[in-house]
C-alpha cells in the first residue's frame, strides 16, 4: 500500500515537471515570435530616425503652406519608403528613398525662410482672415477658398524661382484675404441684424412702423460704414449692431400692436391705457401717486428725478460704509496697541470681544435667513441685532384673519427661520392700511398677528413663551395710502425675531 502511494507520489511529480516544461517552452516560442516584431520596429525607427527629425523642423517652419511643392514631394517619398520598409524591399532602395526625403525637405525648409520675407504681407492677410473666422461663414468661406488657392500658387512660384509672378500673386491673394476678413467680420456683427431687418420686411413693419424700422435701418448702415473705414475697432460697429437689433425687434413688436388696433382686436384707447398702468405700478413702486389726466411727463419726471436722488443716496452710502470699515480698521489697531501697553487684556474688553463675536454669529446666521425666502415671500432686514421678516407672501381675505391653507409653506419657513435663533423671543405684527375705521383696523391686526403666532406653535411646535403678537391697525404705513399699490403694501404681518446675544 505504501509502495503505491510512494509510486503515484512520483507519477503526479513527472506530471508537474513535465508540465513546467511545456510552460517554459511555450514561453519561449511566444519570446521568440516577438523577435521579429521587435526587430522590425528597431530597424524602422533605425532607418527613418533622420527624416523624422527633419520632417519634425520641416512642419514646426509651415513648409506645408510656405513651400508646398518640395513638401508634397518629399511626403510622396515618405510614403514610399514606408510602402518599401512594410513588404520587406531591398534596404538601400529605402535609405535611397529616405535620403530623397531628407533633401526635398531641407529644400522646403529654406523655401518657407525666404516666403517669410518675400511674403510677409500675404501671411499676414492670411493670419487676420483666420482670426476673423473666415473659413466659418458660408460667404467668407468662399473668398477664404479662392484666397488660399492664391496662396499656393504664390509660394509654389516662388520655389520655383519666379519672384516677380509670386510677388504679382501674393498682391491679388492680399485682396481676396482682406475681402474675407471684412466679410466675416460683418457676418460676426451684423448678420443677425440683417436676419431681424428681412423679417421685419416679411411682416410689414415699414407700414405699420416706418420710423423705428428706419432707425434700425440707419444704424445697420452706420455700423457696417464704421466696419468699411476700420475694421480693427470693432467695439462702435458691435455697439451700434446692438442698437439696431433693437430698434429692428422694437419695431417688430410695435408693429403687431399697430395691426392689432387695425384689425379691431382692441382700440387705441386700449393701449394708451395699458402703457399708463405700467407707469401707475412704478409710480407706486417709488410710493408716488400718477395722475395722468395732463399726460405722461409730470410723472416721469418725478419718477426720474426720485430715482438719481437714490443713486445719490447709494453712492453716498458706499463711501460712508468704506470710511466706517477704515475707521474700523484703526479703532482695532488702537486696541491692540493699548492692549500691549498695558501689558494684556482687561475683563470689559473680553467681554467687548465676546459680543462682537456674538453679533458677527449673528449676521451669518441673518444671510442664511435672507437664502430662504424669495422676493414673492418675504422681504428680510436687519434693525440693529434684530431680524424682520415683512411677509410680502402672507395675505387674509378682506375683513378675516383666517390663514388659508396656500400660506403653510411659507410659514414653515417662518419656523425655520425662528429655529436658526432657538432662545430668541419672536414678535409678530399686524398692520393695515388707512380704509376703514381706526378701531376696526386695530382689532384686525391684532387677531392677525396672533392668528400667525397660533398657528406656528400649532403646526410648527414654536413654543408660546417665545412668540407674542401686536396689532398697530394702520399707525405704522410704510407706503402710500392713496395708490392701491401703497395700500396692498401696509396690509402686512411683519415677524421681528430679536436672537439673545451670548
Amino acid at each position: 500500500m505504501i509502495g503505491r502511494t510512494q509510486q503515484g507520489e512520483n507519477e503526479h511529480g513527472k506530471a508537474l515537471k513535465i508540465r513546467a516544461k511545456i510552460g517554459a517552452a511555450a514561453v519561449a516560442i511566444a519570446l521568440w515570435a516577438l523577435v521579429p516584431v521587435v526587430f522590425a520596429q528597431t530597424l524602422r525607427a533605425s532607418l527613418f530616425e533622420e527624416a523624422d527629425q527633419r520632417l519634425a523642423e520641416a512642419e514646426a517652419a509651415n513648409v506645408e503652406l510656405l513651400a508646398p511643392g518640395d513638401y508634397e514631394r518629399a511626403m510622396d517619398r515618405y510614403g514610399q519608403a514606408s510602402e518599401d520598409f512594410e513588404r520587406g524591399r531591398n534596404i538601400d532602395r529605402i535609405r535611397f528613398g529616405l535620403t530623397e526625403v531628407i533633401r526635398f525637405l531641407g529644400q522646403a525648409i529654406d523655401s518657407a525662410e525666404i516666403a517669410e520675407i518675400t511674403l510677409v504681407s500675404m501671411i499676414k492677410t492670411r493670419e487676420d482672415a483666420l482670426n476673423a473666422d473666415a473659413p466659418t461663414y458660408p460667404v467668407s468661406a468662399a473668398l477664404w477658398a479662392e484666397a488660399e488657392e492664391l496662396f499656393d500658387e504664390a509660394a509654389r512660384r516662388l520655389e520655383s524661382g519666379n519672384i516677380r509672378a509670386a510677388r504679382e500673386i501674393s498682391t491679388e491673394a492680399e485682396n481676396v484675404f482682406r475681402d474675407a476678413e471684412l466679410t466675416a467680420i460683418k457676418d460676426q456683427y451684423l448678420s443677425r441684424t440683417r436676419a431681424l431687418l428681412a423679417q421685419a420686411e416679411q411682416q410689414r413693419v415699414p407700414r405699420y412702423a416706418p420710423v423705428t424700422f428706419g432707425r434700425a435701418q440707419a444704424l445697420l448702415q452706420q455700423a457696417e460704414t464704421e466696419l468699411n473705414e476700420n475694421r480693427y475697432d470693432t467695439d462702435l460697429p458691435r455697439s451700434l449692431a446692438q442698437q439696431a437689433n433693437y430698434e429692428a425687434s422694437h419695431a417688430i413688436f410695435l408693429a403687431g400692436q399697430i395691426e392689432r388696433i387695425d384689425e379691431g382686436e382692441f382700440t387705441a384707447e386700449d393701449l394708451i391705457l395699458r402703457y399708463e398702468d405700467s407707469l401707475t405700478q412704478i409710480a407706486a413702486a417709488a410710493d408716488r401717486v400718477a395722475p395722468l389726466d395732463a399726460g405722461t411727463d409730470p410723472i416721469t419726471t418725478e419718477l426720474i428725478l426720485f430715482i438719481e436722488d437714490l443713486r445719490e443716496e447709494r453712492d453716498q452710502t458706499e463711501i460712508d460704509l468704506a470710511d466706517s470699515r477704515t475707521r474700523i480698521a484703526e479703532l482695532e489697531d488702537e486696541m491692540r496697541e493699548l492692549d500691549e501697553q498695558l501689558g494684556g487684556v482687561s475683563q470689559e474688553r473680553v467681554a467687548l470681544v465676546q459680543r462682537l463675536e456674538a453679533e458677527a454669529r449673528i449676521r451669518e446666521q441673518f444671510a442664511s435667513i435672507e437664502n430662504l425666502f424669495t422676493r414673492e415671500e418675504a422681504r428680510v432686514s436687519r434693525e440693529a441685532n434684530q431680524l424682520v421678516l415683512r411677509l410680502v407672501g402672507l395675505s387674509f381675505a378682506s375683513g378675516s384673519a383666517d390663514i388659508e391653507t396656500q400660506h403653510r409653506a411659507l410659514l414653515q419657513k417662518v419656523a425655520q427661520a425662528a429655529a436658526v435663533f432657538p432662545r430668541s423671543q419672536i414678535v409678530f405684527e399686524g398692520h393695515t392700511d388707512s380704509y376703514g375705521s381706526d378701531d376696526t383696523n386695530m382689532n384686525l391686526s391684532r387677531e392677525r398677528a396672533q392668528a400667525v403666532s397660533t398657528y406656528l406653535t400649532d403646526e410648527f411646535g414654536i413654543p408660546a413663551f417665545r412668540s407674542s403678537s401686536v396689532g398697530y391697525g394702520e399707525t405704522q404705513p410704510i407706503a402710500n395710502n392713496d395708490t392701491p399699490q401703497g395700500r396692498e403694501r401696509n396690509r402686512r404681518i411683519d415677524v421681528r425675531i430679536e436672537p439673545e446675544l451670548e
